[in-house]
């Protein structure tokens, strides 16, 4: 996905969000003429229904998941485990900033503020906002935007959206000067330039870095709009280059076996680092591809950044018509077919996408992009083609199927999972014969695709996303820069984190229940006198939560694994000895990585 903010070409439009200048205090973004008119809130809250995923590993020189990057973490997955709103009481807040822009890429730092890029016409900037009331805390100048790209503003993003925050709270940012900054924060709050690089040697004149990571080892790694792909030693700013000789118009992945996830309009690539640090090419695997950008896209290719999938799997989607979700494994070497699926979502002359994949270890959602040519193409009551889509690798890891499709049209918002709600969340727009330009935040279960509710961003041109991101921040409000700055949604009341899924969580409410059966009447298991064999089931408050059990029974030898509900196991009968006491165990994992061991003890007569 080319999560970044895409200005447009239209003289006019940009002029509306150039009038006045920014202040510290927030203040609301102007809303259109028909704003009063529109309904807030549709739909109902939702119940939270986790869904089960392996948890990336944590980058060792990147903030902490969720808060490093607009993909939220090095695999790019688009998903959290921390709770979104669930859409009770929805409170709304937003910050008008005419001369910042569009604060898209949005990271946080140790404090929970805000760290954004904003992009303005002209240019970005790197700035700081206080979580709670969206006020300005800090701003840092970044190099201004090339007055060659002028003429495409909404589609030019290279030089800042994607940056990120690293271990130590500082900004790593790819600038338009084809330089990377490593800018650190002070204790006024402020920002202070702590490194430079300088890769103009490689990215001249014409071309512009589109993104920056690092690999596990701490070597930098960059790519740049016209196919190169490099990297620069943190110690002696060395740097080393390759070049596709391919067009690149996304960011990309990292894991930590050393591989370096890159799409290009002509192919995947897995890059490692040579001896010297030099990009080289493992693996390189073509898609399908008809050439053209279509409406919606900004390249002649695939839109998405690779996402990297549990621990053996990578997607994207291609440029095919209609378009497809590809999925490969993405080891240094394979045994048979590299290709695991290709999967043909939404309609043919009607597809396509510019943002990236969410991805769990199996599961993948993507949206349709088709017919988003720039903010014009939204403005008095226009909108794009439908879909949101789940797919799912086969279970046997063979080929792919389309789980649901959803009818919801969102223009160009980067969608994203919370694990912890089961919520996919995005940004919508439905046709209006009115005119009005109504943009409503809006939640879909990630289990059926149904829309559960909605709840307007705002109305008018000042509202549109133009391809930033769904950001979730670590108390559960929700941010989203817009063409007029910032806005947040959040619930009255903060949603309750999952058990076990990260600081604060609270304590896991589960039981282990032993059970007889007696005739009709069914009891607690004390002594074993029933002709039937009992029952060990897991109970509680927080089942819906338990991702797996592993029971330990009287007389098996193995643990018996249960993963799906209700989670229970039967204790043969026959085999338990006359007047002797047995002890039943089990071991819950719990959704969001928690962990909680059980025991019952009972005695057989």
């Amino acid at each position: 996905m080319n999560a970044f903010v895409r200005w447009g070409s239209s003289a006019a439009l940009v002029a509306v969000l150039l009038s006045g200048a920014p202040a510290a205090m927030a203040a609301p973004i102007p809303e259109g003429p028909d704003a009063a008119s529109l309904p807030v809130y549709s739909g109902a809250p939702a119940t939270a229904e986790p869904v089960g995923a392996s948890q990336p590993p944590r980058h060792p020189f990147m903030a902490p998941n969720e808060r490093s990057n607009l993909h939220d973490d090095a695999y790019q997955t688009d998903a959290y485990r921390t709770l979104g709103p669930l859409g009770r009481d929805v409170l709304k807040q937003d910050t008008f900033q005419p001369n910042l822009g569009e604060c898209a890429s949005i990271t946080f730092d140790r404090q929970g503020r805000l760290v954004a890029v904003c992009v303005s016409v002209a240019g970005p900037t790197l700035a700081m906002f206080d979580p709670a009331t969206l006020d300005v805390l800090a701003t840092y100048a970044l190099p201004p935007r090339d007055p060659a790209t002028l003429n495409s503003v909404f589609t030019s993003f290279g030089g800042g959206g994607y940056f990120y925050l690293d271990d130590q709270d500082r900004a790593v940012i790819p600038t338009t000067s084809h330089h990377i900054l490593v800018v650190g924060e002070t204790s006024t709050p402020g920002f202070a330039l702590e490194h430079d690089y300088d890769v103009s040697g490689v990215v001249g004149s014409g071309d512009s870095i589109l993104s920056a990571l690092p690999d596990w080892s701490g070597r930098l790694w960059f790519a740049s709009a016209k196919g190169f792909v490099g990297t620069v030693d943190p110690g002696t700013g060395a740097v080393k280059s390759y070049a596709t000789n391919e067009a690149i118009g996304n960011s990309f992945a990292v894991d930590e076996t050393g591989g370096v996830y890159i799409v290009s309009d002509g192919a995947l690539y897995r890059f490692d680092a040579a001896a010297d640090g030099t990009p080289t090419v493992t693996w390189r695997a073509g898609y399908a591809n008809i050439g053209i950008a279509k409406p919606g896209q900004t390249e002649k290719g695939s839109g998405t950044t690779p996402t990297l999938m549990g621990r053996d799997y990578v997607s994207i989607t291609d440029n095919a018509d209609p378009m497809d979700v590809v999925v490969f494994k993405r080891a240094r070497t394979v045994s048979g077919s590299r290709l695991v699926c290709t999967q043909p979502v939404f309609g043919k002359g009607a597809s396509d996408t510019d943002q990236s994949l969410i991805g769990t270890d199996t599961s993948m959602v993507v949206e349709n992009n088709y017919g988003y040519s720039g903010p014009s193409a939204t403005q008095n009551g226009g909108t794009t083609a439908p879909g949101l889509a789940r797919v799912d690798i086969n279970p046997d890891g063979h080929g792919c199927h389309t789980v649901w499709t959803s009818q919801e049209r969102a223009p160009s918002v980067v969608p994203k999972l919370s694990l912890g709600t089961g919520l996919v969340y995005t940004y919508t727009k439905d046709p209006r014969p009115d005119g009005a330009d109504a943009w409503y935040f809006t939640t879909l279960s990630f289990r059926t695709g149904r829309t559960l509710w909605k709840r307007l961003g705002g109305e008018g041109l000042g509202h549109n996303n133009n391809y930033a991101p769904i950001t979730i921040g670590p108390d559960s409000s929700m941010y989203l820069g817009v063409l007029g700055g910032l806005v947040m949604i959040r619930d009255r009341v903060r949603p309750t984190l999952p058990p076990g899924s990260g600081a604060g969580a609270r304590r896991a409410r589960v039981s282990l229940v032993l059970h007889y059966r007696r005739g009709r009447t069914r009891g607690r298991l004390r002594r074993v006198c029933a002709r039937t064999s009992p029952r060990a089931v897991i109970g509680g408050r927080d089942r819906r939560y338990v991702r797996r059990v592993d029971f330990s029974v009287p007389v098996r030898r193995r643990a018996v694994t249960d993963r799906r509900a209700p989670f229970r196991v039967v204790i043969r009968r026959r085999r338990l000895r006359h007047n002797r006491r047995y002890t039943v165990r089990a071991r819950i994992r719990l959704v969001g990585g928690g962990r909680v061991t059980l025991t019952r003890s009972f005695r057989n007569c």
